[in-house]
């Protein structure tokens, strides 16, 4: 009788620890966090700091649309054009430089209307209108990725400004007297938020300065093959130039040989008064 009442007693123990195990397992297991969770404790600063992310991501995709070779100069383009002003079709050229969107096209059309509009103009200034077409194009393409590195440098801003905040309010709760003691760790809400807004903050100054330099060797590289393209096109229009000239004025004719023979004197011929002179 007294062995089955330990046996009894031993099996009630023995279930008793069996069951308090997965409750003290339970406990001890970590809480999963997921990553949206994190970005809503970071404080009201996480809001502007999604939309650059999201204007950052928007301007990533169209610039890799965008800013590629066929959008700055193709052969396709070239060829058309260098067969166009070798026949001196420069209103076909136009029409043609409309139709096309590349940078190319917008600096062979300036350069071709200023020639059509101006017929007694220099080649020197023809050359200063490309120029200077050329010099707002490339502008153009490295002004439009400036984007991302202004969102690069303004991002870090932003995520300083919401460890600030966060930093704040964790004194203010200290100053309160809210704070029941360093092991509770009443300060981990607002220093959460800092390093939360930090975070974030670099996250997307790295992804936006990454991509920025992606596409300013990208830039650099296509402003180079302009510079070439507009170059070739401006020398055949200086050939052009050069045949118009020689036809509007050509050179002027030889003499006859006989011109250049030696007149006849007055004197000479069959007049009486001066034989024997």
């Amino acid at each position: 009788m007294k062995f089955h009442s330990i046996s009894a007693a031993g099996f009630l123990l023995s279930a008793s620890v069996v069951s308090a195990a997965p409750a003290a397992e339970s406990k001890l297991a970590p809480k999963q966090v997921e990553f949206l969770d994190i970005l809503a404790k970071g404080g009201i600063m996480v809001y502007p700091l999604a939309l650059l992310s999201v204007v950052a991501v928007a301007l990533i995709l169209i610039y890799m649309l965008t800013i590629r070779r066929n959008a700055v100069v193709s052969d396709r383009f070239m060829d058309a054009a260098e067969s166009m002003i070798r026949k001196r079709d420069y209103l076909g050229l136009t029409a043609y430089c409309h139709r096309s969107n590349q940078c190319i096209a917008r600096i062979t059309q300036k350069t071709v209307e200023f020639i059509s509009n101006n017929p007694g103009v220099t080649f020197e200034n023809v050359r200063d209108v490309a120029q200077t077409e050329g010099s707002r194009q490339a502008g153009v393409l490295i002004s439009r990725i400036t984007y991302l590195s202004e969102i690069g440098a303004i991002a870090p801003m932003v995520g300083l400004l919401g460890t600030v905040l966060g930093m704040i309010e964790a004194f203010i709760e200290i100053s309160n007297g809210e704070v029941q003691g360093v092991r509770q760790m009443g300060l981990a809400d607002g220093v959460s938020k800092a390093l939360i807004a930090t975070a974030f903050g670099l996250a997307i100054s790295i992804l936006a300065f990454a991509f920025y330099s992606v596409f300013r060797g990208r830039v650099q590289k296509y402003i180079a093959e302009l510079e070439a393209a507009a170059t070739h096109l401006i020398a055949l229009l200086h050939v052009q130039f050069e045949r118009q000239t020689v036809q509007s004025f050509p050179a002027p004719a030889l003499r006859p040989r006989e011109d250049y023979a030696m007149p006849v004197s007055p004197l000479g011929g069959d007049r009486q008064d001066v034989h024997g002179l």
